[in-house]
C-alpha cells in the first residue's frame, strides 16, 4: 500500500514540470506561470454571442482574488480578470463589477442582480445544480515550507523521514497529507499562527498547506526570510478541488462558451501571465 501511495505521490509531483498527466488536468510549467489548458483543444468563439451587460459578483474577503486596496477601490486577480474576459469579448463598455458579502452572492444570482460570480465559488455536485461553471483558469495547490537551512527537497517522501510536518487540523490539506504520507509523522495546529510559530522554534521540521497563505506568509515581514517553498508543488482534485472557476445563473450557454473563449484567449496571449506575476510575485508553483 504505501509503495502505491508514494508511486502516486511522485506521479502528481513529476507530472506538474511534464508531459505526464495528473487526475485528467494538464499542465505545462514555464517560469513558473501555470498552464492548465490543452494546447490540443481549440475553443471558438461562440457564433451570435448577444448580451445586454454582463455582471460579475464578487466579494472583498478573498486577498489576492478580490479586496479593497489602499485607495478604497474594488481591486484583485479576479476583478482584473473579469476586466480582460470583457475586453477579449470587446463588451467593456457592458460590463460591472460589483462586491457582496459571500453569503449575499446566491441571492442576487436568483434575483436576477447579476450574470456570474467570481469569487472561487467551489465547483461541487450541490453548485452545479444551481449554477454551469467555466473552465478551471487556476489551481491552487499545495506546497512544504521548511526552514531556509533545512536541507529538505523532493522526493519529499524521503527528506520527511524521522521528520515533523505540521498541519493545519481539519484542512483538506491535512487529510491529502496523512493519505499521500501516511507514514510520515505530523503534528496538528488549531490554527496557521500555531504551526508557523511550531516551524520557526524548529518544533517541526516542515509546514504543508495552502499555498496562497503560505506564499503570502514568506513574503511578509513576519516571516523574517526564516523560510521557503520545499518540493512539490501537489494538486489533487479529489482533496483540493476542480480549481478555479467562473459560476454563471443557469440556462446561458452562450455565456459559459463566451467566457471559456475569452478565458483561453486571455492564457494564450500572455495576459494571464501579467496577472498571474501582478498578483503572486512568489510563484505558488
Amino acid at each position: 500500500m504505501w509503495l502505491t501511495k508514494l508511486a502516486l505521490l511522485l506521479m502528481v509531483a513529476v507530472s506538474l514540470f511534464g508531459p505526464e498527466r495528473s487526475e485528467s488536468q494538464t499542465f505545462r510549467h514555464s517560469s513558473n506561470i501555470p498552464n492548465f489548458w490543452d494546447p490540443n483543444i481549440r475553443i471558438p468563439k461562440p457564433e451570435g454571442f448577444k448580451i445586454d451587460r454582463l455582471r460579475f459578483l464578487t466579494t472583498t474577503d478573498f486577498p489576492p482574488f478580490n479586496f479593497i486596496d489602499r485607495n478604497r477601490l474594488l481591486s484583485g486577480f479576479h476583478v482584473d480578470l473579469a476586466r480582460q474576459i470583457c475586453s477579449e469579448l470587446a463588451i467593456l463598455q457592458l460590463c460591472q463589477i460589483q462586491a457582496l458579502p459571500w453569503d449575499e452572492l446566491d441571492k442576487a444570482i436568483e434575483n436576477g442582480e447579476g450574470e456570474a460570480i467570481i469569487a472561487g465559488l467551489e465547483m461541487t455536485n450541490a453548485q452545479r445544480k444551481k449554477y454551469d461553471f467555466s473552465m478551471p483558469f487556476l489551481h491552487i495547490p499545495a506546497r512544504f515550507v521548511a526552514l531556509r537551512d533545512s536541507g529538505l527537497s523532493e522526493p519529499m517522501a524521503s527528506s520527511l523521514f524521522k521528520k515533523k510536518t505540521a498541519l493545519i487540523k481539519g484542512s483538506s490539506h491535512a487529510h491529502y497529507f496523512k493519505d499521500i504520507f501516511s507514514n510520515r509523522q505530523f503534528v496538528e495546529f488549531v490554527s496557521f499562527a500555531n504551526a508557523k510559530k511550531a516551524l520557526i522554534d524548529k518544533s517541526v521540521d516542515a509546514l504543508f498547506g495552502d499555498a496562497v497563505s503560505l506564499s503570502f506568509w514568506l513574503t511578509s515581514q513576519s516571516n523574517s526570510n526564516c523560510c521557503r517553498f520545499v518540493g512539490g508543488p501537489y494538486l489533487s482534485i479529489e482533496y483540493l478541488g476542480n480549481g478555479m472557476t467562473i459560476a454563471v445563473a443557469k440556462n446561458q450557454p452562450k455565456l459559459v462558451e463566451a467566457i471559456n473563449y475569452a478565458l483561453r484567449r486571455i492564457n494564450d496571449n500572455g495576459t494571464f501571465r501579467e496577472l498571474y506575476l501582478r498578483y503572486f510575485p512568489l510563484s505558488l508553483y
